[in-house]
């Protein structure tokens, strides 16, 4: 998704939406998270979730505008977004793609597809 936003950032608005940890290390934790040294306990507080999105941010070399999902999970819910989870909106606030649940449902390619249709249509 980065590439998406560093190639198409002046013709649309991207956001990164941290939402709740996924794995955290007092849940469902995964051995890929142990190998890669990101085991967190859930945060218990907002500033908490923020200090993790600010460690994800940094250590995927993310620079598109990131916002913190509130600590009652509102955005996640609202888009089913756990764990992970693309869209795309158009300019009217339309939903034109919603991807699959991640990581299976994760498709960047898709969502480039409709962007790039979104931004052709937004031309004509």
């Amino acid at each position: 998704m980065e590439k998406l936003y560093q190639k198409h950032r002046e013709q649309a608005d991207f956001l990164f939406v941290y939402i709740q940890e996924a794995h955290p290390s007092d849940g469902w934790q995964v051995d890929d998270n142990e190998k890669d040294k990101v085991v967190f306990p859930d945060p218990t507080t907002w500033n908490e979730r923020r200090q993790r999105a600010q460690e994800c941010v940094t250590r995927l070399g993310i620079t598109m505008p990131c916002v913190v999902d509130t600590m009652d999970n509102k955005v996640d819910t609202l888009y089913a977004a756990w764990p992970e989870r693309i869209f795309v909106i158009d300019r009217e606030g339309k939903i034109v793609y919603a991807g699959g649940q991640g990581p299976f449902g994760f498709k960047p390619t898709e969502a480039k597809k409709a962007l790039k249709q979104g931004l052709r249509k937004s031309r004509q």
